[in-house]
């Protein structure tokens, strides 16, 4: 770890080899660059993110690092703490490229962050792969060396919607009958899963009953709660990001909201099992990737491998169910090292045109870019808490349990 003092304040930076292999010695160094949310509303899922980057160069040193030609390379990645700022993530960017000479970067955390770091890769040419940010509003502005390996967001709870609509036609009553209340947090990406919701609703003709916006700091959602109570809504769609999802289990638990489906987002980032216990169960919570899934590749095996050991390396997420932004944060690392190797060339315009070209099967889903840089290969899951667990239940072809249903 090396401190750099810039600004007039202590950002950090950190350098970080694959470790482990005698061919850590052998190998040249590739250095990435990444900006990244290790303190404030975004901490927990930087370090999640943070942590999956590492976790792949760990992986990918043990297997021989990236093989060009005769050379062979390991992964070094420069991490600056952005703080969750958008404006500090774009002045980083700067940094990274103008005095640390990175050429190659991974993602931030969040799709606010992303679209302040976009512009400044896209001015300098440089490729950036990034696993944390999903509005689909980063996907329209024609940025060329901006690729993303997660689903967009607005494909976050559109199952849940069509699980409702399905229940109530279970039940004897039209799809339409079905009311929808709406809680996010005023960002980029949950006003995305918003847009995405009532899409979905209106093809079904159900009727938003409340549509809200959490308070700004996401620490307290009672009063739109105490709304929901009155109008007894059959969905409660909530997107805040970890702390926003936090506020919403622990409150929804303390103030006894009876809805027979809630779907929120970022259940395992926030741990909502590990902190609320009981007030969790039942909650429908979007997946980009679960360890029950069959996808699977050569450097780290099955899903299910992939959690055993990144456990193992992380004994931190022993008792808690891996995020799926650790998981697609490793699965980022894995595309920069299949370019690599395709382009056979350290060219960041060689670089970038083959990550465009990417066709990988990974442990995480299937990878393949659109021409505006999305994957278009990976489909989205959704998870229930059922007495702890998180368990996917839709789509159907890749659920594992049956939904428990009403919740209330």
């Amino acid at each position: 770890m090396k401190t750099l003092k810039t600004l007039g304040a202590a950002l950090v930076a950190t350098m970080t080899v694959g470790a482990g292999s005698a061919l850590a010695a052998e190998c040249e160094t590739i250095t990435l660059g990444s900006a990244i949310s290790l303190t404030g509303k975004y901490a927990t899922n930087g370090v999640h993110a943070k942590n999956g980057y590492e976790f792949a160069i760990q992986k990918i040193d043990e297997n021989g690092g990236i093989k060009m030609g005769d050379k062979c390379y390991n992964f070094s990645v420069i991490y600056y703490d952005d703080e969750s700022k958008g404006d500090r993530g774009a002045t980083l960017a700067e940094r990274l490229i103008n005095q640390d000479g990175v050429q190659y970067m991974l993602g931030p955390y969040s799709s606010g962050l992303t679209k302040a770091i976009a512009p400044v890769t896209e001015q300098y040419g440089i490729p950036m792969v990034e696993a944390e940010g999903a509005s689909r509003s980063l996907f329209n502005k024609g940025y060329k060396y901006l690729f993303a390996v997660l689903s967009t967001s607005e494909q976050y709870l559109a199952s849940a919607v069509t699980l409702a609509a399905e229940k109530a036609q279970e039940s004897g009553k039209e799809a339409s009958s079905v009311k929808v209340a709406i809680a996010v947090e005023n960002d980029p990406f949950s006003l995305d899963i918003r847009a995405g919701v009532k899409e979905d609703a209106e093809k079904y003709g159900m009727k938003i009953v409340l549509d809200e916006k959490l308070p700004r700091d996401l620490s307290d959602m009672s009063a739109i709660l105490t709304k929901v109570k009155l109008i007894r809504p059959d969905v409660l769609v909530v997107s805040g990001h970890s702390k926003g999802a936090a506020t919403a289990v622990r409150q929804i638990g303390e103030q006894k909201v009876k809805v027979p489906m809630i779907a929120v987002t970022h259940c395992e980032a926030a741990d909502v099992v590990g902190n609320f216990g009981d007030f969790a169960n039942d909650i429908l919570c979007s997946t980009q990737w679960a360890e029950t899934l069959t996808y699977e590749d050569p450097i780290f095996g099955s899903a299910a491998n992939y959690e055993k050991e990144f456990k193992e390396a992380f004994p931190e997420y022993t008792n808690k169910t891996v995020p799926y932004q650790v998981a697609q944060a490793s699965a980022a690392v894995y595309v920069f090292k299949d370019a690599f190797e395709r382009a056979n060339s350290l060219d960041k315009d060689a670089v970038r045109d083959a990550i465009a070209e990417t066709e990988l099967a990974t442990f995480y889903g299937n990878i393949k870019f659109s021409e505006n840089g999305n994957n278009i290969a990976k489909p989205m899951v959704l998870r229930q808490i059922q007495d702890g667990k998180y368990n996917v239940v839709a789509p159907s072809e890749f659920a594992s349990h049956k939904l428990n249903w009403p919740r209330n």
